[in-house]
C-alpha cells in the first residue's frame, strides 16, 4: 500500500486510526469507522449527487468537503435548467437524484424555454434561491441514511497492487487528508470542481482560489499528474453582483414566470410556490459604450488574455466583444432569493478591474446608478482529458477511481450532477463485483453527454445541448422516468420503491389512456360539433380516434374529456398525466419510426465499415458533402464509431447502416 506523496514510498497506515482535526456529521446510528465503501471528495453539484445515489445504492458513503456549510452552494448563476440542461435534470431525477426535487422546493421563478417549439426540446428552468436551496440540500445530505458527512482537505490517494483481471496500472483503497490521516475505501470519486490548482483572477491579479473564498487543491493535482493523467487547463468567469435597489425596473423588459409552473421532479405535480407569489426576471442590453471600456481596456485583463479556453456558450462580455463587435448582447437581471438584496446580471461575466467593472455597469440601461456589491471573477483550473475514463466514469489508470464533473472538463450544475449521480452509482455497483450501470446514447441525455466526453473529450467547457442528441423525440424530459426508473431500480438499487411505484402507476395509466383515445372513433363531422374549436377537416371519409384530436395543437386532454367525459375524465384527474397524454399523441406517427431506427443503430452499433470504403466517391448512397467530408477524414471504424462524429445526422448514419448492409448483401450473391 503506498501513496505518490514523498517520492512514491511505500508506507503502512494503521487502519485503526481516527481523524483527529475534522468534524464528522451526518449518519448518527452508524459508528465512526476509517473504512468506507465510497468516498466522495467534493460537496458541489457533482458530489453531493454521487454521494447520495452510493449511499442509494446500499454502499457505506463519506462525502469528504473543505467546509459543510458550503454543501450545496450555487457558485455561480442562481437558476437550475435551460436547453438540453433541464433533459438532464428530468434523467437525474429519473434515477431518484436529488437536484430536481431541491429546485422544486427552492425555485422563485419557474419557465419552460423553447415554447414555440415541440415539448422533445422544451427547456425546463427556474431560478433558484440560493439559501434555499443550499438549506433543503444540506437537509437531504445530513439526512441520508449510510452517508457520513466529514469537513477535511484531501491531499493524496491511497494506492494499492490492481486487481487481477482488471486494465490499470494500480487500485486507488483510499485517501489521505491534509492532516496526514487516511480514510481507506473500496471506491473514490473524485469531483473537485474548479479546485484543481485553481486561481481566481480579477483585471490582472489573481489569487489562488477554487471560488471565491475557497482554497484551491494543490496536492491532489499533483498526485493526479505524477499518476500519468492528461492534464490541461480550462477557465470560467462569473459577472458583478448588483444591489437591487439601485436598479431602475421601471424602464426595463419585465418577464413573468409560467402559470402554471412545471416541477422539475416526478415526484411533484406542483412546485412549492403559487405563480402569483414568484418573482420577475428582467431584461436590458449592453451598447457601444461598454464594447469601448472592454476595448480600452485589454491590457489590464490577464483573464481574457489567457490562452486557456473557456466556455463557448456561456463567454465572458470581453469575450463577446471580441468575437462579435457592434452587437448589442442580452443582460438578464435574475433574483438571487426572496429575500436577497442581490441581481445577478446573467451574461455579464466578466474580470476587468473593478473599478472598470462599475464604470462598464453604469452605461447599461436601467443599471446607470446601479451599486456593485461584488465584483466578477474568472477561475482558471485543472481538468482531465475525460477520454481516460470509461463510460462509467472509472478511469482508465487507476482502477476504481471515478471522475464526475467540472473535472471531466464539463460546465454547468446540470452536467456535474448527471455525471455525480452515475459515478456515486457505478463506485457503489463496483464495491459489490456488479456490471456496471452504463446509459447508452439511445437512452438518455445522461449517455450522449458521458460518450461525446469518453470517445470525443474536450478543449473547452462542454455544455449539454439538444441538438448534441441524435434521437431527441424519444429522449423528451417527459418520459425520463419511462427510460430510466426501471433500469435505475431493478439493476443498481439506487431508485426508492415510492418512486418507482410511481413510475410504474404512471407507465400504466399512460399505456391505459393510450388505448382508450385510440379506440374512440367518430365521423369528423361529429368531432367537429363536439369540439367546435379545433380545426377538424370534416371531408374525411374514415373515423377519426380521439388520439388524432389530441394531436390538433388547441386540444388537450381537459378540453377532450369536457366532449367526451366517459372514460376520459379520469385520465385529466393528474395533470402531469393529461400533459403526458397529449405529449404521447403529438408524437405518436413519428414516434414509432424513430423507435424503430433506435433499435437498428443499437442492433448494429458494432457493425464494421468498410476499411477500404471511399465516401467522397461513393455513389447510392444519401449522404451530403459535409458527412462525406467527415467520414473520409474521421475513418470511423464501426457504425457507433461513425455516429459520434461531431456534426453526424441520424439520418446520415441509418443511410449509411444501409448501405453498406445491401452492399455486402449483394457481393454475397
Amino acid at each position: 500500500m503506498f501513496s505518490l506523496r514523498g517520492c512514491g514510498r511505500w508506507a503502512v497506515v494503521s487502519l485503526c486510526r481516527r481523524l483527529p482535526s475534522a468534524r464528522s456529521r451526518g449518519d448518527s446510528t452508524a459508528p465512526w469507522s476509517p473504512r468506507f465503501d465510497v468516498v466522495v471528495i467534493g460537496g458541489g453539484h457533482a458530489g453531493t449527487e454521487a454521494a447520495a445515489a452510493a449511499a442509494r445504492c446500499g454502499s457505506r458513503t463519506v462525502l469528504l468537503t473543505h467546509r459543510v456549510d458550503t454543501i450545496g452552494q450555487m457558485s455561480c448563476n442562481p437558476s437550475f435548467g435551460g436547453i438540453g440542461k433541464g433533459h438532464l435534470m428530468r434523467e437525474v431525477d429519473a434515477l431518484d437524484g436529488l437536484c430536481s426535487r431541491i429546485c422544486d422546493q427552492s425555485g422563485i421563478h419557474y419557465k419552460v424555454l423553447n415554447r414555440r417549439k415541440g415539448p422533445a426540446v422544451w427547456g425546463l428552468r427556474a431560478q433558484i434561491d440560493r439559501n434555499l436551496y443550499k438549506q433543503h440540500m444540506q437537509k437531504e445530505i445530513l439526512n441520508t441514511p449510510l452517508l457520513t458527512v466529514q469537513e477535511g482537505a484531501v491531499e493524496d490517494l491511497v494506492l494499492t497492487e490492481p486487481e487481477p483481471g482488471h486494465s490499470g496500472k494500480c487500485r486507488v483503497s483510499g485517501v489521505v487528508l491534509a492532516d496526514g490521516s487516511t480514510i481507506y475505501a473500496e471506491s473514490v470519486i473524485l469531483t473537485t470542481g474548479t479546485f484543481l490548482r485553481g486561481m481566481m483572477v480579477i483585471g490582472l491579479e489573481m489569487h489562488p482560489a477554487g471560488r471565491l473564498g475557497d482554497q484551491p487543491s494543490i496536492g491532489l493535482a499533483q498526485t493526479l499528474e505524477k499518476l500519468g493523467f492528461v492534464v490541461g487547463r480550462l477557465k470560467t468567469g462569473t459577472p458583478p453582483r448588483i444591489a437591487k435597489e439601485s436598479i431602475n425596473f421601471d424602464i426595463l423588459n419585465k418577464h413573468t414566470p409560467d402559470n402554471p409552473s412545471v416541477p422539475f421532479s416526478f415526484l411533484n405535480e406542483t412546485v412549492w410556490i403559487k405563480p402569483e407569489d414568484q418573482l420577475p426576471c428582467y431584461l436590458t442590453y449592453t451598447n457601444p459604450k461598454v464594447d469601448e471600456i472592454v476595448l480600452e481596456n485589454l491590457h489590464l485583463n490577464s483573464h481574457v488574455k489567457e490562452t486557456t479556453r473557456g466556455p463557448r456558450y456561456c463567454p465572458s462580455i470581453e469575450s463577446k466583444v471580441l468575437r462579435f463587435p457592434k452587437r448589442l448582447h442580452q443582460v438578464w437581471l435574475e433574483p438571487e432569493g426572496m429575500d436577497s438584496d442581490l441581481i445577478y446580471p446573467q451574461g455579464l461575466s466578466v474580470t476587468l478591474p473593478a473599478e472598470l467593472q462599475e464604470k462598464m455597469i453604469a452605461c447599461i440601461r436601467g443599471l446607470e446608478k446601479a451599486k456593485m456589491v461584488h465584483p466578477g471573477y474568472g477561475v482558471q483550473y485543472d481538468y482531465l482529458d475525460p477520454r481516460q475514463i470509461t463510460p462509467s466514469l472509472e478511469t482508465h489508470l487507476v482502477q476504481r477511481l471515478f471522475f464526475a464533473g467540472q473535472i471531466n472538463g464539463t460546465t454547468g450544475y446540470e452536467e456535474a450532477a448527471a455525471q455525480g449521480v452515475i459515478a456515486g452509482i457505478n463506485a457503489s455497483l463496483r464495491v459489490s463485483c456488479k456490471p456496471p450501470f452504463v446509459v447508452s446514447r439511445t437512452e438518455g441525455y445522461i449517455g450522449v453527454l458521458i460518450d461525446d466526453l469518453t470517445t470525443l473529450g474536450t478543449s473547452e467547457p462542454y455544455r449539454m445541448f439538444t441538438s448534441r442528441v441524435e434521437f431527441r423525440l424519444s429522449l423528451r424530459p417527459d418520459n425520463a422516468d419511462v427510460r430510466l426508473t426501471f433500469r435505475g431500480y431493478k439493476e443498481t438499487g439506487c431508485v426508492s420503491q415510492q418512486r418507482y411505484e410511481r413510475a410504474s402507476w404512471m407507465k400504466t395509466y399512460l399505456e391505459e389512456g393510450i388505448s382508450v383515445l385510440k379506440s374512440i372513433k367518430f365521423s369528423s363531422s361529429k368531432w367537429k360539433k363536439l369540439i367546435p374549436q379545433a380545426s377538424i377537416s370534416i371531408n374525411k371519409s374514415l373515423p377519426v380516434s380521439a388520439l388524432d384530436v389530441l394531436k390538433h395543437e388547441e386540444v388537450d386532454m381537459e378540453l377532450l374529456a369536457n366532449a367526451v367525459p366517459e372514460p376520459l375524465k379520469k385520465y385529466t384527474t393528474s395533470r402531469e398525466l393529461a400533459r403526458r397524454l397529449k405529449i404521447e399523441a403529438t408524437y405518436e406517427s413519428v414516434l414509432l419510426y424513430q423507435l424503430q431506427e433506435i433499435k437498428e443503430v443499437q442492433r448494429d452499433e458494432a457493425f464494421q465499415l468498410p476499411k477500404d470504403l471511399d465516401y467522397l466517391t461513393v455513389k447510392d448512397v444519401s449522404l451530403s458533402q459535409e458527412v462525406r467530408e467527415k467520414l473520409q477524414f474521421s475513418r470511423p471504424q464501426t457504425i457507433g464509431a461513425a455516429s459520434r462524429i461531431p456534426g453526424m445526422t441520424p439520418a446520415a448514419i441509418i443511410n449509411l447502416l444501409r448501405f453498406v448492409k445491401n452492399t455486402q448483401r449483394y457481393e454475397q450473391f
